[in-house]
């Protein structure tokens, strides 16, 4: 259960006013370091620590690209978590992204969070997906409403400012320590005409601009985009007009945690007299927490379940569904494949794509996108339909943001590299100096106090990678493999040796996946000169007893495999993974018997033990 916060008086916060230099050396340092979001989108992930206590700040996930097969979820490195978990005293949550709430179970299930303090919405969406990984018990969930200020450990006082972003229930914080006042803006936009009536609380950001900020961490997103980001409700008239256009069913995809965009499509289907149907398990428990908050209101009949849609005429008929960002297994995606096993699409159908492929995920939103246009729906997509916003604040966002802190120091952070730098040089137009900015990369420690702001260390940094079972994993080694297999395929190579040191069988070679100029019966050949060749020049080096039957087999094998891999290297110019299967003799005997076998990865030089030989 989520509880509400133990909420002090701000007369409690101990807020420390920024001191004169002469007092530098009575005032620690604040250490903070980002384990994701910087350079890059998503997985964002924060650390703070002062005092040797450590509180964190979202915990993020973010997706795979094409070189990683087989992974499903990409997360950022935890080591340094892990090492100094006996000094975690809690977590602040901004809002319910995905790339910044998706980390928190795996993290729960490596090392206990004492309390986790958030958006109402974020908390709901929050305890659903830790009872699902059962780690509910390893934290407590309390939720928090604007304003309200919360202790962390004995160090850290943080008050919830109210900011509009695309999710609804987002906040900025504003971090107290002994060195100062921290201001992380999360994800944010300044939104006059929010969706849901809940206004950013620009008041509050100029009250502790006007008392003085240390930092500013600030959302560098859209900086190369000049301007402001239009309102949320900007996107209610090119939606409108394009439901009203359709002939046909209506299907939409936009982001599952939109839920601003969400209310805004229900409130238009409704008017339009269509019924909503919703795929998409994140989609679903989204509108469901949402509606039960209060944030999306919409009659219980708009909602209908798949099934009672053929009751419906086809322009009565509206679908939301994931797979706005052409992911492999989403609905939509399945859709275009023609997989799905509950809808297929139809000549009429009329697709509307609420959203803007993130960074990375151009290329397969429009091999979607031209998959749903060959089966004769007409897609409506692009940033001139007047179909999506961002939830990202532009240029002018971002000075108004640094105008109302005023922050002595300042971060960019949540982009790639040019908008951190882009974010920078904004500031720095603005008067904040140069070498008052620091741009920084995931594992930088970056201190700050009173009269400085610089990197002084480097924690572990990189990703985790979770394949399928949202359990396992996938360590370096195997992501390794599955790479080599997907570019170059297996040889599989079973051989058969007696006593004499000579083949005793013919070979059994399987390809899988291999492209070669070779013959399958060509490159057999020479697979088997290769094992000839080092059964009559090496047998006598790995035979220490021949009456007594000891041969070195686990030897032998490692060096035939090398001298495969080198062949195969040589004549097919490439580097498939070759797994060897070597029968050697039963005891007593010189028949041929139990199998062994080693898997190796040319490309990458080293081997595996697979299993014993027997």
């Amino acid at each position: 259960m989520t509880k509400s916060p133990v909420t002090l008086k701000k007369s409690e916060t101990k807020t420390a006013p920024i001191k004169a230099a002469d007092n530098v050396s009575n005032t620690p340092a604040l250490k903070m370091m980002a384990l994701g979001g910087l350079k890059e989108i998503g997985k964002n992930t924060w650390v703070f620590e002062i005092n040797n206590e450590i509180m964190l700040l979202d915990a993020g996930l973010s997706f795979p690209d094409d070189g990683m097969p087989g992974v499903n979820i990409v997360l950022p490195d935890m080591t340094y978590l892990r090492e100094n978990k006996h000094r975690i005293k809690g977590m602040i949550v901004t809002h319910a992204h995905e790339d910044h709430i998706g980390a928190i179970a795996f993290q729960l299930k490596q090392f206990e969070i004492p309390v986790i303090y958030g958006p109402r919405l974020a908390m709901a969406l929050l305890e659903e997906k830790l009872k699902e990984a059962g780690v509910l018990n390893r934290t407590e969930l309390r939720r928090v409403a604007p304003r309200d200020i919360v202790r962390i450990g004995t160090s850290f006082f943080v008050e919830f400012i109210r900011n509009t972003h695309s999710m609804a229930d987002s906040f900025t914080v504003a971090i107290n320590s002994p060195a100062g006042l921290v201001i992380h803006t999360g994800d944010f936009k300044f939104d006059h005409t929010p969706v849901d009536g809940e206004f950013f609380d620009i008041q509050r950001l100029a009250e502790h601009g006007e008392k003085g900020v240390l930092c500013l961490i600030s959302d560098s997103t859209n900086a190369e985009i000049p301007g402001y980001t239009p309102s949320e409700r900007a996107v209610y008239p090119g939606l409108e007009r394009a439901f009203a256009g359709a002939k046909g069913r209506v299907i939409v995809t936009t982001f599952a945690s939109s839920v601003h965009r969400l209310s805004i499509i229900l409130d238009i289907a409704e008017k339009q007299g269509r019924i909503v149907g919703v795929i998409g398990r994140s989609m679903l428990n989204v509108i469901a927490h949402a509606r039960n908050l209060g944030y999306v209101k919409c009659r219980d009949e708009l909602l209908q379940p798949l099934q009672n849609l053929r009751h419906y005429r086809d322009d009565q008929i509206l679908i939301l569904t994931t797979g706005s960002q052409g992911e492999s297994n989403s609905a939509l995606t399945r859709m275009a494949n023609g997989s799905h096993r509950q809808l297929q699409i139809q000549k009429g159908d009329t697709i509307v794509f609420s959203s803007n492929p993130i960074p990375g995920n151009t290329i397969p939103v429009v091999r979607t996108i031209d998959k749903l246009i060959s089966l004769g729906a007409n897609v409506i997509y692009g940033k001139d339909k007047g179909i999506h916003v961002s939830g990202h604040g532009a240029q002018e966002d971002q000075k108004l943001m640094l105008n109302l802190v005023r922050p002595k120091f300042f971060f960019p952070t949540h982009g790639e590299l040019r908008m951190l730098m882009q974010h920078s040089k904004m500031a720095q137009e603005m008067g904040i100096p140069k070498e008052n900015i620091v741009i920084a990369e995931n594992g930088d420690v970056v201190e700050v106090c009173t009269d400085s702001i610089r990197i002084v260390d480097k924690v572990p940094s990189g990703v985790e990678l979770v394949d399928a079972s949202r359990d396992g994993v996938v360590k370096g080694e195997v992501l390794r493999d599955r790479q080599q297999i997907a570019t170059d395929g297996i040889v599989t190579v079973a051989a058969s040796i007696g006593m004499d040191g000579k083949l005793a069988t013919e070979l059994d070679v399987q390809l899988n996946g291999v492209v070669s100029l070779i013959e399958r019966s060509q490159l057999t050949s020479h697979i088997q000169k290769a094992i000839e060749d080092t059964l009559n020049n090496r047998w006598s080096d790995f035979v220490h007893n021949l009456e007594n039957l000891e041969v070195d087999w686990v030897g032998l094998r490692y060096q035939l495999e090398r001298d495969i891999s080198r062949m195969l290297k040589n004549q097919m110019q490439s580097r498939p993974m070759l797994i060897l299967l070597l029968q050697k003799p039963v005891s007593n005997t010189k028949q041929p018997a139990a199998i062994a076998s080693l898997t190796t990865t040319p490309a990458a030089g080293k081997r595996r033990r697979t299993a014993a030989v027997s």
